[in-house]
């Protein structure tokens, strides 16, 4: 699975259009997704391009049960 930083990018993008301002698990985010036409393979993947930017401070990972994500930047 190769993770692209325009996935992360379409992943804020759309969050941010559906208005969603609380945390969300991955599974959440991708229906959101879903609804909004954007396609990922798997809650999985959204995780993993999610994780990946927190190392970058662009997400917060809310270590509950289960994680939780809440983007800490505006999109672009």
């Amino acid at each position: 699975m190769a993770i692209r930083h325009s996935d992360f990018q379409r992943i804020r993008s759309v969050v941010a259009a559906a208005d969603v301002d609380e945390p969300l698990t991955a599974r959440e985010i991708l229906s959101v997704l879903e609804a909004h036409g954007e396609e990922f393979e798997s809650a999985h993947e959204v995780a993993t391009v999610l994780g990946r930017r927190a190392d970058r401070g662009d997400v917060e990972i809310i270590r509950d049960r289960p994680y939780r994500y809440q983007f800490t930047t505006p999109p672009n």
